[in-house]
């Protein structure tokens, strides 16, 4: 149950952080793509990554801290909903170029930056 507790109160911190982030790069970038939910993700991708690869390789996470800060905080961050609606919404408009650019630059920058992550967390600690 505290684990639980945990992720609840982290999922309150990333979820507002991912509202005000989202959304102040939305606003500096006025356009019609999502922005500010790519930005979001691949931030949150690049952070899960590292924390992952710290947890994993080097025990620096207790389980409650990893609840709290991977699952809770940078679960709530990240937006795999929002991307699907964004991405569904751009389709229904018609706009297949932008559909489809969304999908290609999360699949490439989040990906890549949980990897990116992984890669700085090792080259650190080496």
């Amino acid at each position: 149950m505290t684990k639980a507790l945990l992720v609840g109160m982290g999922g309150f911190v990333g979820s507002i952080a991912r509202y005000l982030l989202g959304g102040l790069v939305q606003d500096l970038t006025r356009g019609t793509f999502p922005y500010g939910t790519l930005a979001v993700n691949i931030l949150g991708c690049f952070l899960i990554g590292g924390l992952s690869e710290l947890a994993d390789a080097r025990a620096v996470l207790s389980p409650e801290k990893r609840a709290f800060i991977v699952v809770g905080v940078l679960g709530g961050f990240t937006t795999f909903s929002a991307f699907g609606n964004e991405t569904l919404n751009l389709l229904r408009e018609a706009d297949w170029p932008r559909g489809l650019a969304n999908v290609l630059a999360h699949l490439l920058f989040a990906v890549g930056a949980v990897w990116l992550g992984r890669a700085a967390v090792q080259w650190i600690w080496r």
